[in-house]
């Protein structure tokens, strides 16, 4: 991640968000029918919507206590669902992870690719800040599949 003062402006990156839901078939209708966000790739745990060019994801709250209910499980991952990120560029995501790394911070989710050889396979790590927020930073294999939906 570059220097903010020193640093050319960059362009902007998309914006990640997710979010909890009770209910997919609820959400799928607020997002997609009522503020017109067209919708990604999705599972039976989460669905990605397009607002504006972000990346906004809705996971669904396990109420039944099987798993964690502030997680979602993503790609074999138990996903923290209150999270926010970037999408950076490959070399920023690199640099910002390996740099991470030499700072000792702990990784909740470590550097990884997700949905390998599949729409939307991503570079993605999580940390969380000392308020205990969970923050995402994420890479595209193809930046054009953000939105991507699974076949």
């Amino acid at each position: 991640m570059a220097n903010q003062q020193s640093a050319a402006p960059h362009s902007l990156y998309p914006f990640h968000l997710a979010f909890p839901v009770q209910d997919l078939t609820e959400s799928r209708q607020f997002y997609g029918q009522t503020l017109g966000c067209d919708e990604g790739r999705s599972s039976d745990e989460w669905i990605d919507f397009n607002l504006y060019g972000h990346q906004i994801v809705a996971h669904l709250i396990n109420q039944t206590g099987e798993l964690d209910p502030a997680c979602s499980l993503v790609d074999g991952h138990q996903v923290p669902v209150r999270h926010f990120g970037i999408v950076l560029p490959y070399q920023e995501w690199l640099e910002l992870s390996e740099r991470l790394r030499s700072q000792q911070i702990h990784f909740l989710i470590e550097p990884c690719l997700r949905f390998k050889d599949s729409p939307g396979e991503q570079y993605t790590f999580f940390i969380q800040d000392p308020s205990g927020n969970v923050l995402e930073f994420k890479s595209m294999s193809d930046p054009k599949s953000l939105f991507a939906r699974f076949n």
